[in-house]
This record gives C-alpha cells, sequence and structure tokens, in this order.
C-alpha cells in the first residue's frame, strides 16, 4: 500500500504536539528543491546523513578508545547510532517529530577529527590564529560544505530545522528570512541531551569492559549508586559482566525517565501553542531534574579523571595528536599532497582552514597510514 508525502504530513499534524516541528511547515533548505512523492523532508535529510561519506567515516573514529584496540568498543559511528536511538524515544514520549530529532543525532558527529577530543584538541591548537577548531562548527561545514553529492550545489542541503539543530552552543539563532529568535527546537534539545545521556553512560560502560574503573569507586557516584541497588533488588545473583550492563541500562533508563518527566512539566508551564513559541523561548525546555543534572556532572567529572586521563588513553590519543601536527606541517608544506578536489578550496578557505578540513575528515587508521606514508 502506497502512502504519499501528503498523507503522512497529515499524520504528523493529527499526531504530534501543537510546538512539535511538523514536516510541511520546514522553513526550508538553502536550495530549493521539489518534494519526495513518499518521504517527508525530515526523512530526506535523514538518509542524506546516513549515506554521506563522513557518517561511513565515523566507523574508522575514536570514541574513547583508539579505533581498533578492542572489537566491541564503542566508535564514533555507533555511538552515533545509540544517540539517535536515545533521541527517537525521548521524541516520541513528548509527541515531538521522531525522524527530525534523529536526523539531527545522525549528524551531531560529523565534524568529529580523529583521536577523539584529544585530536580536536591538537586541531584546535593548530588552528589559533586561524579561526580555531570545534567539532559542532565542522559538522556544519561537513553538511554545507565539504560533502559533495549532488551537481547543483555543495553540501547536503539539509533543512534549516536540522542546520539549526547542529549549532550546538548558540544562544541565538536567525531564519532564513532573517528574523533572529533564541531557542532551536525541542527537537534539537532532544538530539542535544540524548548525546549527554549516550556518551556518560557508554563510555562508563567501555571504561569498565577495559578494566580502567573500578566499580568500588563508583558507589561515591549518586546515578551508579542507585542504579546497583536497584539492579541488586531485582537480580540477587548476577555475573559480572551482566551485573555490569544492568547497572548502565539503569541508569540510562533513570536518565531517559527523568528528562521526560521534567520536560513535559516544563513545556506544560511555558503554556506552549506552537514552534514559534518554542523559538521565543529565552532558555532550553527540555531538561534534567536538578538532582540528576548534578548527578550528570559527577559522573562527568569521574571519567575526566579516571578515564579520559588514564594513560591507557590519553597516552594513545596523545601520540595520535602528535601524528596529527607532523601532518598538519607536512601539508602545510606542500598543499599538493591533500589532493586536487580538497586543494582547490585553499583559495576561498585558506590552506590552514582547508588542511584542518582534510585532517579532521580521515579515520585514525587512514591518518596513521598517511603519516607512515609521508613523515615515516
Amino acid at each position: 500500500m502506497f502512502k504519499a508525502r501528503e498523507q503522512i504530513e497529515a499524520d504528523e499534524r493529527s499526531t504530534l504536539a501543537p510546538y512539535a516541528c511538523k514536516s510541511a511547515e520546514s522553513l526550508g533548505r538553502t536550495h530549493r528543491e521539489t518534494p519526495h512523492p513518499y518521504r517527508t523532508a525530515f526523512q530526506r535529510d535523514r538518509a542524506r546523513i546516513i549515506h554521506s561519506a563522513a557518517f561511513r567515516r565515523l566507523d574508522g573514529k575514536t570514541q574513547v578508545f583508539l579505533n581498533g584496540t578492542g572489537d566491541h568498543y564503542r566508535t564514533r559511528l555507533t555511538h552515533t547510532i545509540e544517540v539517535a536511538s536515545i533521541a527517537r524515544t525521548i521524541a516520541r514520549a513528548l509527541s515531538l517529530n521522531e525522524d527530525l530529532a534523529e536526523a539531527i543525532a545522525l549528524a551531531h558527529d560529523l565534524g568529529h577529527p580523529p583521536f577523539g577530543h584529544s585530536g580536536e584538541a591538537a586541531l584546535d591548537g593548530l588552528m589559533r590564529g586561524h579561526g580555531a577548531f570545534d567539532h559542532n562548527v565542522q559538522s556544519l561545514r561537513v553538511v554545507t560544505l565539504l560533502e559533495a553529492k549532488y551537481p547543483r550545489h555543495p553540501g547536503l542541503n539539509l533543512s534549516h530545522e536540522v542546520i539549526e539543530g547542529l549549532q550546538k552552543h548558540n544562544t541565538a539563532y536567525t531564519a532564513p528570512d532573517g528574523a533572529a529568535y533564541h531557542s532551536p527546537s525541542l527537537e534539537a534539545q532532544v538530539a542535544d541531551l540524548a548525546d549527554e545521556i549516550t556518551y556518560s553512560s557508554h563510555d562508563l560502560d567501555d571504561g569498565l569492559d577495559a578494566g580502567l574503573l573500578d566499580p568500588v569507586a563508583l558507589e561515591a557516584l549518586p546515578l551508579w549508586e542507585e542504579a546497583r541497588m536497584l539492579a541488586e533488588r531485582e537480580f540477587r545473583r548476577l555475573d559480572p559482566t551482566q551485573r555490569r550492563g544492568y547497572i548502565i541500562r539503569c541508569i540510562v533508563n533513570h536518565e531517559v525517565e527523568d528528562l521526560v518527566i521534567h520536560s513535559a512539566r516544563a513545556i506544560d508551564v511555558a503554556k506552549l501553542r506552537s514552534i514559534a513559541d518554542v523559538r521565543r523561548q529565552k532558555r532550553r525546555l527540555i531538561q534534567f531534574s536538578e538532582c540528576t543534572r548534578r548527578g550528570n556532572a559527577a559522573l562527568r567529572k569521574f571519567l575526566f579523571a579516571h578515564l579520559y586521563l588514564n594513560p591507557a588513553v590519553a597516552g594513545a590519543n596523545q601520540r595520535g595528536c602528535a601524528l596529527i601536527a607532523s601532518l598538519f606541517k607536512r601539508y602545510l608544506e606542500t598543499p599538493s599532497l591533500i589532493g586536487r578536489k580538497a586543494a582547490r578550496r585553499i583559495k576561498k578557505e585558506g590552506l590552514h582552514r582547508t588542511v584542518a578540513d582534510y585532517l579532521s575528515g580521515m579515520t585514525d587508521r587512514y591518518c596513521i597510514e598517511q603519516h607512515r606514508a609521508l613523515c615515516g
């Protein structure tokens, strides 16, 4: 049975909250396109992101552990898929547009360089005086400029609402007609906090799996301790791996439920009637309770001290940063090494930015191979 786009759009109008983003009411794309017969605007955005080269390369990029050091540690791609799954769950519970929340989640890390946050810090240092480097800004460059799949325009020509959602740390936004507004869509806010839920809990899972975190030390963290006691009440006899997995599951479940409940209350208090009302808000309405927010902050602090800065993690990533620095210098000296396609952007974008674009697109493995070939 064929379901036309118009019917899907009608279903959205009848089932989604009045303040959710409706596909038929999108503010459009930079370059006008004929609507698809059976896919909404946000469904097309999701497909374009998944089919992009930058999305495929996420499979070869570090999340916490250097890509290839373990068979089941998370990569930047598996992290992204987990964020998208959690974003859809939250959006569905709040009667928001799941397709839009998922599309934003799938694109949110496209600009991440090799070697995780260490690689980002290295590129930022190398770009000092040349515009700096931030993976959120780079994700926007990927989808608006660097992906080149369409003959009529650069980038993926995504909907305004997806582009808005990738501007994670903005405090002001601009509509296509030039009007300024304060807040992004609720779907964008959902994707942002789904990322926070995912990387905290799942980096914790990988750190425990690697034997770098002490479960006893974790008992000082309220989020962990509450989940541990719940797991032990429900299942008294679990082997250590099952026990750890169930505790992580309880943490994720608690955070999602907390976010849904407190966001629904904030939305109700704000008396939203439309997406325009959302954009007029001066503070974000998708939010944790204060207790969970503090618990997340304590967990992040613990992970930085005991996982991200652990020599087993930081040492490998710092060696990767040294490769990035060497390659950056080599490409500045000999720009032809980045290839004709990338080199064509030098005149407009500048040499440093073009080199940063080229390096940030690399997987861990390709960066290592290029260093071996060009720097010895």
